[in-house]
């Protein structure tokens, strides 16, 4: 009965130790190797774009001066000089270098400003004093460059600067005084400009974009207007011009990259479990 009872205790005692480690055998989850990350393809660059805006600007005239022939000769200033707002159209060819850097050249053509000014002075000896109307359009030229400060939920926001010139044209203008009208007639000549900009674009699809900022513009001084009796010709200070831009981009030879999605270059195929 002992001898019994005591193979049946070291019988239990190697169950006891043999059954933890077969349940751990049996219990063990499969080992799955993790699959190699998906690689993408970054979009490409390079693309060419066309645009096309809109615009309305509003421009300060650095003052004018002309010549008076006397007597005594001199030179006379403008005592105010004011200039209504326009609108105006713009189109231009570009190229997306990087995703961050663009270039593009661009030409806009500005409707007629409307020009209000006044001056004063000596007619047969006592003082009088004129009312001058008259006004200006533009066509402008500019090699443009841009950097492109990321894409966030479709919005691009960039800054930018042009160089380039600018081709003024101004209209007749109605010198009156005491009723009598002279008429100088307007002077045309290209000058020097270069701008500043900022503003941010919008992808509508993955080629065309809506483009909206802001645009300041100097344009140099020059030639206002010819020789009428008894003063001319006149010549103006220079335009400080702001223009507020609307628009649209669109990019050819596949989407614009700011826009496009990352397309799957390799996806590895699924790993089946390993079972040890």
């Amino acid at each position: 009965m002992f001898r019994f009872a005591k193979r049946a205790f070291f019988a239990a005692m190697l169950a006891g130790v043999a059954m933890p480690a077969f349940a751990a055998d049996i219990m063990e989850p499969p080992i799955v190797e993790a699959p190699p990350p998906v690689a993408y393809e970054e979009p490409s660059y390079g693309a060419w774009y066309i645009r096309g805006d809109v615009d309305y600007h509003w421009s300060d005239l650095g003052g004018a001066d002309y010549i008076t022939y006397g007597p005594p000769p001199g030179t006379g200033t403008f005592d105010s000089t004011d200039l209504r707002g326009a609108m105006s159209i713009g189109a231009g060819v570009g190229y997306q270098v990087t995703k961050y850097f663009r270039t593009d050249l661009t030409g806009d053509y500005w409707f007629e400003s409307d020009f209000d000014g006044q001056t004063s002075g000596t007619c047969g000896g006592l003082p009088c004093v004129s009312s001058d109307s008259s006004s200006y359009s533009a066509f402008v030229l500019l090699a443009n460059a841009y950097v492109d400060l990321g894409t966030y939920s479709g919005f691009t926001p960039y800054v930018g600067a042009g160089i380039g010139g600018a081709h003024v044209k101004w209209d007749t203008l109605r010198n009156t005084v005491d009723g009598i009208t002279t008429e100088h007639e307007g002077a045309d000549n290209w000058r020097f400009a270069w701008a500043l900009m900022a503003g941010a674009s919008y992808c509508l699809t993955s080629n065309l974009q809506l483009d909206g900022g802001y645009r300041y513009t100097n344009i140099s001084k020059g030639r206002m207007f010819e020789y009428a009796p008894v003063a001319g010709p006149g010549f103006d200070g220079g335009f400080d011009v702001h223009e507020v831009r609307a628009g649209l981009r669109y990019s050819f030879g596949g989407a614009n990259p700011n826009c496009a999605e990352p397309v799957v270059a390799y996806e590895p195929p699924p790993v089946e479990p390993v079972y040890k």
